[in-house]
């Protein structure tokens, strides 16, 4: 007899995993703390873009969905970034064909949510996670609205609530040994929005990610089906440029006006949204373990929340979700591996991709108006182009390269960047930087490093 299932969190991860589980002849309830999005009127400035990739594309490939999702969703096939003197230059994500999504964070859950619900998973709103009782697998949810007590067992329960889970906080309150790391980085996150021009089209080009980088702060966009831009500012909490110092309306506007002067005229509300939308932190959490012998599971940033500036997090919950999919297609009902086969696998990956995250944020930030980061990426482009299986740049190996673990990649990454450097420490670089003795160089390296 198949097992009764319930997910505490019906966000992006949770959702898909409802659908996952229901496809294959379970019963599922989820229960979410939030009221149904569907329903109510979205809060205004929490809602970072989401840049959807091969990772995400092919977990929801497997269960029919990639169709109706890329349906909501904008290619963007290069970074446009803004220089401070109004110029512009472009970066291509990857080969000619490659390209990243921008996707409603809102409409990509409320459309997992209808497709749940189609393969008849049961989701109950306005239900916050109280308690577990472990020894009979009741989860324990308190009504929001009424303080009313629901009680519901089953036979497994996956916890998939978010960075702030409180399925983890009961996990690891009884539980010997949780190994618990929680990190925030020096920056925090405002949204701010660019409407249509007057004639109702996109203000920027479509098809890219703008960025603005100003060493230690940058402002992004990411374009959506209504042609407005969701902006989202990248800025530290104190220090001489920073949130703690815009305190008046004139301050923010010459702040704008001086760092960000081709988007002003765009972001016809940002002092007001400045004021009134939220500032939000960015978390890192690193955990273990994320099982509970074969009848509970973490699953997405309650196992693994990272910052997101690899755009991976939802991409990465998705991959384990279709991870655990395969599982279940190798093991059947034997779920005491099917879990522990999902934290060996997806454990190292979820710390690497992680580390990534931080790792592109310094990137995005400090590096990509850096000419010598310009020329170090040219140099890989071409590496890439000629020799396509010796040398993947690690940011292809992150986003366009779903059968490679997170965890390979850094490593593959890392390799590739000890072996770049003494290259681009070469006075002459800049004009020998496309000769094909010299590509013929690295790539002879890396054979020997690998």
């Amino acid at each position: 007899m198949k097992k009764e299932i319930i997910i505490i969190g019906a966000g992006l991860v949770g959702s898909l995993l409802s659908i996952y589980l229901s496809k294959r002849g379970y019963s599922v309830r989820v229960y979410e703390r939030r009221g149904d999005m569907r329903k109510e009127a979205m809060r205004a400035g929490r809602s970072i873009n989401l840049a959807m990739s091969d990772r995400g594309l092919m977990a929801l490939e497997k269960v029919g969905l990639a169709d109706a999702i890329k349906a909501i969703s904008i290619p963007m096939h290069r970074r446009a970034i803004h220089h401070l003197d109004g110029t512009m230059a472009y970066q291509p994500y990857g080969k000619e064909g490659q390209f990243i999504n921008s996707v409603s964070r809102g409409t990509l859950n409320m459309r997992l949510m209808d497709l749940a619900e189609e393969h008849g998973v049961e989701i109950f709103f306005n239900h916050r996670c109280h308690s577990i009782n472990w020894e009979n697998k009741e989860v324990v949810f308190e009504h929001t609205d009424n303080d009313e007590v629901v009680k519901d067992q089953a036979d497994l329960i996956f916890g998939s609530d978010g960075a702030f889970s409180a399925g983890r906080m009961q996990h690891m309150l009884q539980q010997d040994r949780f190994d618990y790391h929680q990190f925030y980085i020096d920056c925090g996150y405002k949204e701010l929005t660019i409407l249509p021009n007057e004639n109702g089209d996109f203000a920027m080009e479509i098809n890219a990610l703008h960025i603005w980088p100003r060493k230690d702060y940058m402002l992004i966009a990411l374009p959506n089906l209504d042609k407005t831009f969701t902006c989202t500012l990248f800025f530290p909490f104190e220090g001489p440029a920073s949130f703690d110092r815009l305190k008046t309306e004139d301050e923010v506007r010459a702040f704008f006006e001086e760092n960000f002067a081709d988007a002003v005229p765009l972001m016809k509300d940002y002092i007001h949204e400045f004021f009134h939308n939220p500032t939000s932190s960015l978390v890192t959490v690193k955990c273990s373990p994320w099982i509970r012998e074969d009848y509970f599971a973490l699953i997405g940033d309650a196992a693994h929340a990272i910052v997101p500036f690899f755009g991976q997090g939802m991409n990465c919950g998705f991959e384990d979700c279709r991870v655990l999919d395969e599982l279940m297609e190798q093991y059947g009902e034997d779920w005491h591996t099917i879990l522990s086969e999902y934290q060996r696998l997806r454990k190292p990956d979820g710390d690497a991709i992680a580390d990534l995250a931080i790792q592109n944020f310094t990137e995005m930030r400090d590096k990509t108006a850096d000419a010598k980061f310009l020329l170090q990426k040219k140099i890989e482009a071409v590496l890439h182009e000629k020799y396509p299986n010796e040398w993947i740049p690690a940011y292809s190996l992150v986003t366009f390269s779903p059968q490679v673990r997170y965890s390979e990649a850094m490593q593959r990454g890392r390799r590739q960047e000890a072996i770049m450097q003494p290259f681009m420490d070469l006075p002459d670089i800049a004009e020998k930087w496309n000769d094909p003795s010299l590509h013929e160089q690295i790539i002879e390296m890396s054979c020997i490093h690998n």
